[in-house]
């Protein structure tokens, strides 16, 4: 008589890895509602493949769940882009080329780290109004203004006054968002065109000197 088959057994997570798993649930529930508070947790345990209970071992509540699967994602990726911006000429001088070229590179990545994070920022900045404004506030706006003393560090080190550095930072934060969205959801745009435009719009200045006496009349 054949003995019978054994399955073999499932090796438990360990408690960080089932954190991750739970996380990772998590942020694919909150993107298929789009809408924090019309995401249970009873979904997010379907998403998982284990009872509600289980995340309650690990997670006290869905506001826990949603600050650490959607807006610390979103916070890092930012305080990353801030981070690159502080070392810009640490290993060269930062020459006119260099310049534009490191333009273009922080527009590619900042289109890049915002098309990823399109959804978490729709469901930060567009779900409950509470959490969008302290996240704007406290983490967003925060990290602009930051961004903006990078620069305008880099620019005192060269003796170039920085006008309204923090401006500057949320305009080119703003053209970035925009070519995420274009990017993802305009099959026919020219993001490298696009990029590359307005990179040296940037680094040159958007308009240029008019001269009054060549007025067409």
């Amino acid at each position: 008589m054949a003995e019978p088959e054994t399955r073999p057994r499932r090796r438990r997570l360990t408690a960080d890895a089932r954190r991750s798993s739970i996380l990772a649930a998590a942020r694919r529930a909150f993107s298929e509602t789009g809408d924090m508070n019309g995401t249970t947790i009873k979904l997010i345990a379907e998403h998982s493949g284990i009872s509600e209970g289980i995340i309650y071992r690990h997670f006290e509540s869905k506001d826990q769940l949603f600050y650490e699967a959607v807006v610390e994602p979103l916070k890092h990726a930012v305080d990353d882009l801030v981070a690159a911006a502080t070392v810009v000429d640490r290993d060269q001088p930062l020459t006119p080329q260099r310049q534009r070229s490191t333009m273009l590179g922080l527009y590619r990545q900042l289109t890049s780290t915002l098309e990823e994070m399109l959804p978490l920022l729709g469901l930060v900045l567009f779900g409950d109004p509470e959490v969008a404004g302290r996240f704007y506030r406290e983490d967003f706006s925060t990290a602009m203004d930051r961004l903006a003393e990078a620069w305008r560090e880099v620019e005192d080190r060269y003796g170039y006054p920085f006008e309204s550095p923090d401006i500057s930072a949320r305009a080119v934060m703003g053209m970035a968002l925009v070519l995420a969205l274009e990017n993802h959801h305009n099959p026919q745009f020219d993001a490298d065109r696009a990029t590359t435009l307005i990179s040296d719009g940037t680094v040159k200045g958007f308009f240029p000197s008019l001269q009054p006496t060549r007025k067409r009349r």
